[in-house]
C-alpha cells in the first residue's frame, strides 16, 4: 500500500508541473517558437548534462555487466511487440496512413519528457542508469525501424515503385545518447568523476532542469492539441490498449520467466525500472512524423494526447501491481 500511495504521490506531483505549463501556455505567458525552444535545451543540452552526472554517480565499471544484461529484456519486447502489432494491423484491418502510427503507439514511449521525470519521481537518481537502458532500446527502435513504418504507410505513395530511406543518423544518435557514450567511455577509462568539482556541480544544476521543464513542455503540448479533442473510436482503443497494458505485460513475463531460465540476478530496481518506462506514454513526435508521411495526424494527435492524459491513472495502478510481481 505505501508503494501505491507513493506513486500516486509522485504521479500528482508530475500532474501539477504539467497543468502549470498547460495554464501559463493558456494565458499567453509562452510564445509559440518557446515549447521547441524548451525541447532543444532538455534534449541537447540539459539531458545529456543530467545523463552523465548519472552515471558517475551510479555507475562502475563491475556494475557494466548487469547493464548488458538488462539490455536483453526490453530488446526482446521491443521485438514481440512489434510481431503482435503488425498481428494487429492485419486482422483489424487498420486503414493505411495510420498503420505505422498504431505500431509504434504500441511499441515506442515518451522517454525523454515523461518517461525520465516520472523515473526519477518514482525511483530516485539511482535508478538513471537502468532508465538509460530503456531509453537506448527506445532510441534505435524508433529511428532504426519505427520510423520506416510510418513512412512505409504512407497512403499518397505508389506501392509498386520502390523507394531508399537512408537512416537518420542525427535522429539514430540524438544528444541524450551521445551524452550516454561519453559518460561510459569515460567511466572505462577511469577519469576522474569528481575533479575538477565545479564542472561537475555545473552539469548537475543543468541537468537538474530536465523534470520540471520536460513536464512544462508537455504541459505546453496538451494545451495546443486541446483536452476537449478525445475521441475513442477503435483504433485509438486498440493503441492506448497495446502501449498501457500488452507492452508491460510483455515485459513482465520477459523478465518473470527469462531472467530466472537464463539464470540472470537482477535488481529489483532494474526490473521496476524497466517495467515502469514500457507503460509509459506515446511517442510526443507521432504527430509530426504521421504530417511528414500524409498519414493520419488528428489520430496521431489524438492517442499521444490521450496516452498522456492517461497515464497518470496507469502508473499508480501498475506500482501497486509491481508489488505482488
Amino acid at each position: 500500500m505505501g508503494t501505491f500511495l507513493t506513486s500516486v504521490s509522485s504521479v500528482v506531483v508530475i500532474v501539477l508541473i504539467m497543468a502549470l505549463g498547460y495554464l501559463l501556455r493558456k494565458f499567453g505567458w509562452f510564445n509559440d517558437s518557446f515549447a521547441g525552444n524548451i525541447s532543444n535545451l532538455i534534449t541537447k543540452i540539459a539531458l545529456p548534462a543530467s545523463i552523465f552526472v548519472s552515471v558517475q554517480k551510479h555507475l562502475t565499471r563491475s556494475s557494466l555487466g548487469s547493464l548488458g544484461e538488462g539490455l536483453l529484456f526490453p530488446a526482446l519486447g521491443v521485438i514481440i511487440g512489434y510481431l503482435i502489432a503488425y498481428l494487429v494491423v492485419k486482422v483489424m484491418k487498420v486503414r493505411p496512413g495510420r498503420r505505422g502510427i498504431l505500431m509504434n503507439a504500441i511499441v515506442n514511449a515518451n522517454t525523454i519528457f515523461i518517461g525520465m521525470p516520472l523515473n526519477n519521481a518514482l525511483f530516485g537518481s539511482k535508478a538513471m542508469p537502468y532508465f538509460l537502458i530503456y531509453y537506448l532500446i527506445n532510441t534505435v527502435s524508433t529511428w532504426a525501424f519505427g520510423i520506416f513504418l510510418i513512412y512505409n504507410d504512407d497512403p499518397t505513395v505508389d506501392k509498386s515503385k520502390k523507394q531508399k530511406r537512408k537512416l537518420n543518423w542525427q535522429k539514430l544518435l540524438p544528444m541524450p545518447l551521445v551524452g550516454f557514450v561519453v559518460a561510459i567511455i569515460w567511466l572505462l577509462l577511469g577519469l576522474p568523476n569528481s575533479q575538477p568539482s565545479f564542472l561537475f556541480q555545473t552539469l548537475s544544476y543543468v541537468g537538474n532542469l530536465v523534470t520540471p521543464l520536460s513536464l512544462i513542455y508537455i504541459g505546453i503540448v496538451l494545451c495546443d492539441a486541446g483536452l476537449n479533442n478525445f475521441k475513442f473510436d477503435r483504433d485509438s482503443v486498440v493503441a492506448l490498449l497495446g502501449r498501457f497494458v500488452l507492452s508491460p505485460i510483455i515485459l513482465i513475463l520477459l523478465i518473470k520467466f527469462g531472467a530466472s531460465a537464463l539464470h540472470f540476478d537482477l535488481p529489483r530496481l532494474m526490473q521496476q525500472t524497466l517495467i515502469v518506462q514500457s507503460a509509459t506514454p506515446m511517442l510526443a513526435v507521432l504527430p509530426i512524423l504521421a504530417d511528414e508521411a500524409h498519414g493520419d495526424v488528428k489520430y496521431a494527435t489524438n492517442v499521444v494526447v490521450m496516452s498522456t492524459v492517461l497515464f497518470i491513472v496507469v502508473v499508480p495502478v501498475l506500482m501497486g501491481i509491481l508489488q505482488f510481481i
